[in-house]
This record gives structure tokens, sequence and C-alpha cells, in this order.
């Protein structure tokens, strides 16, 4: 009864001082994302692009800057006085052949490309973040198991003393415990250590300061099963943030494309001219220009910049196509890893942890009663740490591989994940080949 007793004590002290609990959940890390949406400098630098990119719109000029021109003309009196010794004017580029539409159109599939990065950036931190907060949770998990097995052990340490005071111990048996919990006291500090750098990884991402407190961080319940299926895969082909910023270089390929092409066409500028004598500023003459520049003797030159322009077009559309095969194949591995994390979590809770457990307890009963060794105790007791270890750890590895899912699906969170594989999937007609 005291040893039960005793037991019973040791794990309500080590449970006394965590009074600050927080389960990581969607709503906990959508609320930790708009927290992170307006303090991480790369998620600052990608919106101040996208705030450059969309001024760089404004400054492209229909009408360019009218050139103003003034002279003077060397000749005899006679001449000078005739035709004006004075000569000024203005020339102005005419707007011709959609060059300007072209070159703003430039402008906004560059915007547009910015703005579609900056979400992709925060997509991708979003996914680290919760990717963070279930490493930080499981190490508080190991912490707690380190806590929960150091108060067991110092229990398991003051009866063996009082055994082998009372000459049912030996002293081996006595020292392996005394081993034991002080192997298990550093190793409970090297995860404390490790607690407190998932902690500042989080901090980082949030842009705190390093050592800012965290509550105590506590893993979900296990999630539900996430089937491949082709909703799934059509999320992803249509949503995944990378997508979405390849397929806006592909419209600013095109438009730096059409820029190219009509590079070869003139430039056609129209000017006013006119003279006057400088002797009494009396106007002589005045006439109108039509100028413009002459491609074609850089036809060649035109024709590479073409290409080159085709060439880039080309390479952003295979590189889409592959990414697009990439993403299928992406989508089915974290499926299986999902599935992999869920199967081993089951594993865990429902036949090993409870078998070791029961094994713990029968092997202890039989080391009270003088039956089962010292070693035969610390290795059941080993067992059962394993499995909780091993429990939660399959928890953390699923929900990490499902907020990568949700990356490349483009969805909100993982609730929106859960109520996707909820709905069942619409029967295909008889002729769509499926």
């Amino acid at each position: 009864m005291l040893f039960a007793l005793s037991g019973t004590v040791a794990t309500l002290a080590a449970d006394a001082g965590i009074t600050n609990r927080v389960q990581v959940t969607a709503e906990y890390i959508s609320a930790l994302s708009g927290q992170m949406r307006t303090n991480h400098p790369a998620l600052r630098a990608a919106n101040a692009r996208a705030a450059a990119a969309q001024a760089s719109i404004g400054t492209v000029r229909t009408w360019e800057d009218p050139t103003a021109m003034i002279g003077g003309m060397a000749a005899e009196r006679e001449m000078r006085a005739e035709d004006g010794d004075v000569i000024y004017g203005v020339e102005q580029k005419l707007p011709l052949f959609g060059k300007p539409r072209l070159a703003r159109r430039a402008a906004e599939a560059e915007y547009d490309i910015e703005v579609a990065n900056a979400e992709y950036q925060f997509q991708l931190l979003r996914a680290e973040l919760a990717k963070a907060l279930f490493r930080a949770a499981f190490a508080d998990r190991v912490v707690a198991i380190g806590e929960q097995d150091l108060a067991w052990l110092d229990v398991m340490a003051q009866t063996a003393e009082a055994k082998y005071r009372a000459g049912t111990a030996t002293l081996p048996e006595l020292v392996q415990i005394m081993n034991e919990r002080s192997k298990r006291a550093t190793e409970l500090q090297t995860s404390r250590d490790e607690l407190e750098h998932e902690h500042v990884a989080l901090n980082r991402l949030l842009n705190r300061e390093p050592l800012s407190p965290w509550p105590r961080l506590e893993l979900p319940p296990l999630a539900n099963p996430v089937a491949y299926n082709e909703r799934l895969l059509q999320l992803a082909l249509r949503f995944e943030p990378r997508l979405t910023v390849l397929e806006h270089q592909i419209r600013q390929s095109e438009a730096a494309r059409d820029v190219a092409r009509r590079q070869r066409l003139p430039d056609v500028s129209i000017g006013l001219e006119g003279r006057s004598y400088s002797s009494d500023a009396s106007f002589r003459q005045g006439m109108l220009t039509l100028s413009m520049n002459l491609p074609w003797g850089n036809a060649r030159k035109y024709r590479n910049e073409l290409r080159r322009e085709e060439a880039r077009l080309e390479a952003v559309r295979h590189e889409l196509d592959d990414y697009r095969a990439a993403l299928r194949e992406e989508v089915h591995l974290l499926v299986v890893r999902i599935d992999a994390g869920r199967r081993n979590a089951l594993l865990y809770r429902d036949e090993i942890l409870p078998r070791t457990e029961s094994a713990l307890e029968s092997v202890r009963a039989g080391w009270e009663a003088g039956r089962n060794t010292v070693r035969d105790l610390l290795d059941a007791r080993r067992m059962v740490l394993e499995a909780q270890l091993g429990l939660a750890r399959s928890i953390s590895e699923q929900y990490q591989a499902m907020s990568e899912l949700v990356l490349c699906c483009g969805l909100g969170d993982l609730g929106a994940l859960e109520m996707i594989n909820a709905q069942p999937e619409s029967e295909p007609s008889p002729d769509s080949g499926h």
C-alpha cells in the first residue's frame, strides 16, 4: 500500500507544476499563422516586393517624355536674316503598335508573380510552423514521460533501499536502480534542452525573442485516415501555391515574348521645328517632321531576342509539367506517410502499450514478492517507455505529414483536409474512362 501510494504521490507531484497546457489544433495554428504573417521578415520582404511590382505598373508610360531642341546657325548676315539663325523645336514619340500596352501587361504579370510568390512563402512558412508545433508538442511529451519515469525510479530506488536494509535485496540490485535513475535524470535534462530549442525555432518563425516562454503543448488525438483519391489530386493540381507561381511565370514569359516581337517594329516620332532671327526675334519659318528609327539593320538581333524569350517560355512550361508530375508523386507519398503514422499509432495504443503496461505490473508485483529480478523490472519499464514514445512520435509524424499535404493541396488548414476526407468521393460517370 505504501509503495502504491508513493507512486501516486510522485506522479501527482510531477504534474502539479503543469498548469498551462495548450493542445495543438487547427484553430491554434491559424491564430499563430496570423501573427507570423505580420511579423516574419521574409513575409514582409515578399509583401514589399509585391508593392514594388504594383508601383512599377504605374511607371509604364503611354506617352514618352517629349524631347526639346534648341540651336543656332552660323552664316552670312543676309542668310541668317532670311532663314533665321535661332533653331528650336520639340519631338514626341508616338505610342504606336501597342508597345505601351504590352509593356504594361508585362508589368502586371510581374506583379501577379510577386503576389503569388508572397502567398507561396506564407503557405510554406505556415506548414513549417505547423510541423514545428507538432515537433514541440512531441518534445513536451518526451519531457513529461521522462519526468514520470524519474519519479517512478525515485520510488523504486527508495523501495530497493528499504528491501536492501531488510535483507531481501542485494547491493547490485540497489546499484542498478540507482544507476538507472542517474541516467534518466541526465536524459531528462537533454530532453528539456531539446524542447527549449524547439521553442527557439517557434520563436524565430514568429519573430519573437529566442527565449520567449511557451505553454506546454499537447499533441491532438489521433487523426482520421486520409485516403488517396482524385479529389485530393485535383485540389493539388489547381491550388498548390508553387504551381500558381509557375503559371504566373508562364504569363509573364508570354508577355515578354510579345514585347520582344513588337520591338522589331520601328519607333515613330513627330516633331515641330521653328526658326527665328536673333537680331529682332522675329519668326522666319516652321517645319513639321516625322521620324523613325530603322530596326531592319538589327533584324538578326531582334530575332535572337525573340528566340530567347520563346526559349524561356518553353523552359517554364516544361518546368510546370515536371512540377505537376512531382506533385502527383508528393501527394501519394504524403498519404502513405499519414497512413503509416496512423497505423503505427493504433498499434502502439491498442496492442503494444496495454500489453507492456500489464507486463510491467506483473513484473513489479513479482519483484516485490522476490520472484523477479531488478533487470526484469527495468526491462519491462523500458518497454513501456518505448511504447509511450512510439505512440507520441507516430501521432506527431502523422500530423506533420498532414501539414505538408495541406500545403500541397492549397488548403486553409488541417480542418479543411479532414472535411474533404469526410465527404464521399463522387461516383465517376460511365463514359469518364475511370
